[in-house]
């Protein structure tokens, strides 16, 4: 007999994760097909920005599964625009006839578009180099980017919140294909982004073979332990060089954030992504930063 239990827990945090990601707002429709004038009234996506002597480099968000340039960053683009950063963000992953639900695509595909993104934002803003915050898939999709599409010349830091890294099993779920026949492939057909993020999917073995990280990039990886999209938590860690793993719960214990908060609203989490994108003037991230 099937855990069903087991199996419901799961898709029911992934279907709770979505909605929240997705419709933060009443008005997210809207926002979403009119982006492009959206953003920059918010303060991103505003290509006559020039990142100044304090903050150099214009930072690119990469939204996670399911999300989106508007929705994914509601919290995190104001929280860097108000700290003098040029900020931007992209749309990608896109699938033909499934409109706002973005990062659906095969994510080899979606770093190419994150490379002509890079591109696009490089010379808008005559700098040399840009850095990269990703929450989720957005947190690992960069990767390609930076070890087989040229991406470590062109990006001086990876950020990765709740980033699935080596994959995840979605506290098993993802074991459960096997008992159902045609079903792994029903999941890389209709939306191939999720099977590619299956711990130990085709294209997750190709992005980690050979090491974690290239040379030249400086990695951040900022986890909670109650994240329960990315599972295990520590999946989500990389080894190597010039990388750092941060526990959210150990700068503060009592921050409960999952994986979709704290990419959304924890200010916790945003105190420590200024860190990574400026370590020069890095200051301590406590649970009083909630209110930095």
């Amino acid at each position: 007999m099937l855990p069903w239990k087991r199996l419901l827990r799961p898709l029911a945090v992934l279907l709770l994760t979505a909605a929240v990601t997705v419709v933060p707002t009443t008005t997210v429709a809207t926002a979403a097909t009119d982006q492009a004038e959206a953003a920059p009234s918010r303060g991103w996506n505003d290509y006559s920005c020039k990142p100044s002597a304090a903050h150099p480099r214009p930072v690119v968000l990469v939204h996670g599964t399911f999300a989106n340039s508007v929705d994914n960053w509601l919290g995190l683009a104001p929280y860097l625009v108000n700290r003098d950063y040029c900020v931007f963000a992209l749309d990608y992953g896109q699938l033909p006839g499934v409109p706002f639900f973005n990062g659906l695509g095969p994510i080899d595909k979606s770093a190419e578009q994150l490379k002509t993104f890079v591109d696009k934002v490089l010379t808008a803003t005559g700098a040399a180099k840009t850095d990269l915050v990703g929450h989720s898939q957005g947190g690992m999709m960069p990767r390609h980017y930076l070890k087989f599409l040229g991406g470590a010349a062109k990006v001086n830091a990876l950020v990765g919140i709740a980033p699935d890294n080596h994959g995840t099993t979605l506290n098993g779920l993802t074991q459960l294909l096997d008992h159902f026949p045609g079903a792994a492939d029903l999941l890389s057909t209709a939306t191939p982004a999720l099977a590619d993020q299956v711990a130990g999917s085709a294209f997750l073995t190709k992005l980690n073979a050979g090491g974690d990280t290239v040379p030249g990039v400086r990695y951040t990886v900022i986890a909670t332990k109650y994240d329960e999209v990315v599972t295990p938590y520590r999946s989500q860690y990389l080894d190597g060089p010039n990388v750092r793993n941060v526990l959210i719960q150990d700068l503060c214990a009592v921050d409960l954030s999952e994986h979709a908060a704290i990419g959304l609203i924890d200010r916790i989490a945003f105190h420590e992504v200024v860190n990574a994108l400026d370590p020069a003037h890095a200051t301590p991230t406590t649970c009083l930063s909630v209110i930095g």
